[in-house]
């Protein structure tokens, strides 16, 4: 596997909480674009998720439509990760200098230091569109960011008794995440790319927006969040503090 290219699920809700978070957006460049300077050979792929835009107008949509489907809503949430993915794209100028990635299956190697995805096609999210372009560049990492640092046992926004796991299996995320995708499902990683990622025996890191955590977790070193590593990875799943 490559182990230089960083797949990046960049969650819609550190872009876009409510309006864009503008102090976010400029840092993580400015980190992504520090990295590249620093290690010529280092390459990364930033996917895109909605945010909140995605979730008013998913909602707005229901509200409305006569007969709302399934389909249509994933499209409008679409279209809000395609909105976040241009931003990030214009923001990082010449290292990205292609269009903004919509079909993952397209992607068959990277020319220049960074490459923007977004939404592809209703029934998964962004997550799944990270998975198939890590696949077909070989990547060893996808960084999961979100607004969540870690994977709990529960959500722990609504139960204060969820556990945080510092390491886990695919097989104890499956079991979490579920098999099946909605449009605003909330899971710590989509079931459909978890699925998928388990059959890659890719290594999957989870943690939330603090950047300096994020330059930690690329350059090897101490950081909080969780691991998911293939089934056969010791020591599989496990409740733990995470790692400082």
């Amino acid at each position: 596997m490559a182990d230089d290219v960083w797949v990046i699920s960049l969650g819609g809700s550190l872009v876009a909480p409510a309006e864009v978070d503008t102090r976010f957006v400029a840092q993580f460049c400015a980190l992504v674009t520090e990295q590249v300077a620093g290690h010529p050979e280092r390459k990364f792929v930033v996917v895109c998720g909605g945010g909140d835009p995605a979730r008013r107008y998913q909602a707005a949509y229901r509200a409305v439509a006569e007969r709302p489907s399934e389909a249509a809503e994933d499209w409008v949430g679409i279209a809000a990760t395609r909105l976040n993915a241009e931003l990030i794209k214009q923001l990082f100028a010449g290292l990205a200098p292609g269009e903004v990635v919509t079909d993952p299956t397209t992607v068959t190697g990277m020319d220049a230091p960074v490459l923007v995805a977004a939404g592809w096609k209703p029934g998964f999210s962004h997550d799944y569109d990270a998975a198939i372009i890590a696949e077909r560049l070989s990547a060893a990492h996808i960084v999961k960011l979100s607004s969540v640092g870690m994977i709990y046992s529960a959500d722990p926004r609504t139960d204060p008794a969820a556990e945080a796991y510092d390491r886990m299996s695919w097989t104890a995320l499956r079991r979490l995440a579920g098999d099946r995708w909605s449009p605003g499902h909330h899971a710590p990683f989509d079931p459909i790319a978890t699925a998928h990622c388990a059959a890659l025996g890719i290594t999957l890191v989870v943690t939330g927006g603090d950047l300096a955590n994020l330059r930690r977790v690329i350059d090897g070193e101490s950081f909080s969040g969780t691991t998911v590593a293939p089934d056969h990875s010791p020591p599989g799943a496990r409740a733990a503090p995470a790692r400082n």
